[in-house]
């Protein structure tokens, strides 16, 4: 009986994990698990012989008794000496089958007991569907990345093997690496601050999350750009906090003074290259964005996520230059200029909020990867920083426009292109009739990766377009496939034409 049961416990797991490949071991172990959970066995009984079992399941000796030392190791089973192996009594001072079983251990699964805010997150979970990527088929290409200098100094810090590299970091980051970004910033980004107003994170969601939680409570309001990013939605929700969309167009966020917008705690905007659109804030509207945040007491956090790729005339400045009152705080990203699984980001606060966000910071996070960091002070310090943005520059610019060539056939008073003029994506805009949707899917279906731009509203219905990126996609792709997604977009088109 058991071993049936074990039989179709593990038979039905391989079919919940789909394209997730679960162990043997692993599959075994959940199998009994669930059998003692659910009296199959009950407490005090003796299982087979590992080496019985392994020949009724037909599996490997090893496979077995790793299964088997698991549940030990967790309690649910016991080893007698020269006995054989038993389901254990209790567990935490209950008897074991006295719990009540799962629906499923099964991989993929979502727990019944989930909260409410993990269920709004998951309901509303759409990386996969918004998440700008290479357009066309394969491997991203990453090739403006000077990989082997960065992995030379990486390994040349591990060999000096500082002890404070492999402690937690409690300061905010690598004091030199903080330093060469406040200068890096000050050069090219208009911005005054002091060196420790800099906070090393592993990304701008991390940045975004200690903004939510140390500015805002569950129940406060945040304006955002409606069409917005889709990381900061989810970093928002999950912290409790309302989204507030402000319309944006080809100058950025879209409101008055006379708005009837209800008071927020924060604002949260991508003034130099808005995403996903690409419009520019315009110096209007960040002066009266800056008087509105001070009337009404709240915090601009200016996300700043690809500044340095500008392709047509000078680099926008930041928001942060403009604040004379401490009201912005202001993120960047390694992310975008070098390679996307760096994870390596950084958050520069008002003087006044520094000792608070490293406090936060360190009691949350547990900041670390030192070695990581003291490499990339290097990096920025030796003069590799910008020569890797200068060479990645030059191909992100022809990609761009072999993307814009090939797109161009399909352009005319009913489709036209934002955003190209920076970053490392475009948006193309279709008419309302148009199904966003069903047109990135049919991309989809020719190994073409491009993104619906109504997937991006916050509560508008006129959004239509397609959102494609092409700073990871090789160049010969780009002009393999730009054509083909330019002939799909035109049949799209002239289906109402």
């Amino acid at each position: 009986m058991l071993t049936d049961f074990i039989g179709q416990q593990m038979q039905q797991c391989e079919v919940h994990a789909g394209q997730q490949e679960v162990k043997l071991s692993r599959q075994l172990y959940l199998a009994l698990k669930k059998a003692i959970q659910n009296l199959i066995v009950r407490t005090g009984e003796r299982l087979p012989s590992s080496r019985a079992m392994a020949m009724d399941l037909g599996l490997a000796r090893n496979t077995v008794m790793s299964a088997l030392s698991q549940l030990e190791a967790e309690g649910y089973l016991e080893t007698r000496q020269g006995s054989g192996t038993y389901v254990r009594y209790k567990i935490s001072g209950h008897s074991i089958g006295n719990r009540p079983s799962p629906k499923s251990d099964c991989v993929g699964e979502v727990p019944q007991a989930i909260s409410g805010r993990g269920a709004l997150l998951l309901r509303q979970a759409v990386a996969d569907e918004v998440e700008v990527q290479p357009f066309t088929q394969g491997m991203p290409d990453f090739s403006p990345f000077p990989l082997s200098l960065w992995q030379k100094l990486q390994n040349k810090h591990w060999r000096l093997s500082y002890a404070d590299m492999l402690d937690y970091n409690a300061t905010g980051g690598f004091m030199p690496l903080k330093r060469a970004i406040a200068q890096y910033l000050r050069m090219h980004r208009n911005m005054v601050l002091e060196d420790d107003q800099v906070l090393v994170t592993t990304g701008t969601q991390q940045s975004l999350h200690l903004c939510a939680t140390l500015l805002a409570d569950p129940g406060d309001k945040v304006w955002v750009e409606d069409p917005l990013y889709w990381g900061a939605a989810q970093t928002f929700r999950a912290s409790g906090l309302q989204l507030q969309g402000v319309s944006t167009d080809a100058q950025g966020l879209n409101f008055s003074q006379a708005d009837p917008l209800p008071d927020a705690r924060m604002v949260y905007v991508t003034p130099s290259h808005q995403y996903p659109t690409g419009g520019v804030l315009a110096l209007d509207r960040r002066h009266a964005l800056l008087q509105r945040c001070r009337d009404m007491r709240a915090w601009i956090l200016e996300d700043d996520y690809d500044s340095e790729f500008r392709f047509s005339g000078p680099p926008v400045s930041s928001m942060h230059g403009l604040d004379v009152h401490g009201r912005v705080f202001y993120m960047g990203t390694f992310s975008k200029a070098l390679y996307p699984g760096i994870k390596m980001a950084y958050l520069v606060v008002p003087k006044p909020w520094v000792h608070s966000f490293k406090r936060a910071h360190y009691d949350l996070n547990r900041p670390g990867l030192i070695h990581q960091q003291v490499a990339m002070a290097e990096f920025i310090e030796l003069g590799h920083f910008h020569r890797t943005i200068r060479s990645a520059r030059q191909h992100y610019a022809a990609r761009r426009q072999a993307l814009l060539q090939a797109l161009a056939p399909c352009l005319h008073s009913q489709a036209s292109i934002s955003g190209a003029e920076q970053g490392l994506h475009l948006c193309v805009h279709l008419p309302h009739h148009i199904d966003d949707v069903a047109l990135a899917n049919w991309a989809k279906t020719h190994g073409l990766t491009v993104r619906a731009l109504s997937r991006y509203a916050v509560t508008r219905h006129d959004l239509r377009g397609l959102v494609i990126g092409y700073g990871y996609a090789p160049l010969p792709a780009i002009r393999k496939d730009g054509p083909l997604l330019a002939s799909m977009i035109m049949r799209a088109l002239g289906a109402r034409m």
